[in-house]
């Protein structure tokens, strides 16, 4: 089976970007598979992107690659590492990319890609996706040993990511990021939600608005209604049916969730 490498940006499909770095892979191993997880990634949204690393790459055959460039501080000394985390590896400037998968699982290896070897015979300032890291996992796909990229790194950067908490009779949370819907997800995880007596007659609290009841599935909610259920990745999100929450509500990343329940249940 050919090996697997994915690709991660935020360059969009409109300009040569993404094409450049195909044509570098495949200029030295042609045999591999080329997967695009998502261009679509905000401009230099690090935090969006380490969350969408982190719900799609698992899913991946294990010893798939994948090849992640959110770098705003391209050019500068920040570094790039190659990182194995559970069964997946993956290429990725040193900047918190990879922090949303390692809060969960730590990484087995860390390595610095500072081996200029491997990379093409001349680097830009401002593309090294094409110049470094696309060369680089094109010969991991052809079985190069990841100790010869550099040296080994103990930790990498790591960002924030705070977990919601159960105060009482309540749970505080925030939304951490917002699906191709409009979908709301929150960091409160379906265990806390095992935790509260009567969910159907909860109370969730956001950016103003508020429902009663967490659902089941969207056909337990009327259409157009808000609407909250536990999601695909084991998140409750907050939604519109046929609709979007986003917009509905007005809430950014960090929105406060709230649900409260009465003590008597």
């Amino acid at each position: 089976m050919s090996p697997i490498i994915t690709l991660t940006t935020d360059f969009g499909l409109a300009g040569p970007y993404v094409a450049a770095m195909k044509g570098v892979i495949l200029s030295i191993n042609p045999a591999v598979r080329l997967v695009d997880l998502s261009h679509a990634v905000a401009p230099q949204d690090v935090r969006g992107a380490a969350i969408l690393l982190a719900e799609a790459t698992p899913w991946f055959p294990a010893g798939t690659l994948h090849l992640a460039v959110i770098d705003p501080g391209v050019g500068t000394r920040r570094k790039i590492i190659y990182a194995e985390i559970g069964d997946q590896r993956y290429i990725a400037p040193d900047n918190g990319l990879l922090s949303r998968l390692t809060s969960k699982t730590r990484p087995a290896r860390i390595i610095a890609l500072e081996n200029s070897e491997h990379w093409l015979p001349s680097v830009s300032n401002t593309f090294h996706g094409r110049d470094i890291m696309a060369p680089v996992a094109a010969q991991l796909s052809l079985g190069m040993e990841p100790d010869r990229l550099g040296p080994p790194q103990a930790q990498m950067v790591e960002l924030d990511w705070p977990a919601a908490q159960i105060r009482g009779n309540e749970i505080r949370g925030e939304v951490i990021w917002a699906d191709g819907f409009g979908n709301l997800i929150t960091n409160i995880t379906s265990a806390m939600i095992a935790m509260v007596p009567g969910p159907r007659r909860a109370r969730v609290e956001i950016a103003g608005g508020s429902l009663i009841g967490i659902a089941g599935t969207y056909e337990d909610s009327p259409a157009d209604s808000l609407t909250a259920l536990i999601g695909s990745s084991g998140y409750l999100e907050i939604a519109v049916v046929g609709g979007n929450a986003k917009e509905r509500l007005i809430a950014d990343l960090g929105a406060a969730v709230t649900i409260r329940w009465a003590r008597e249940l």
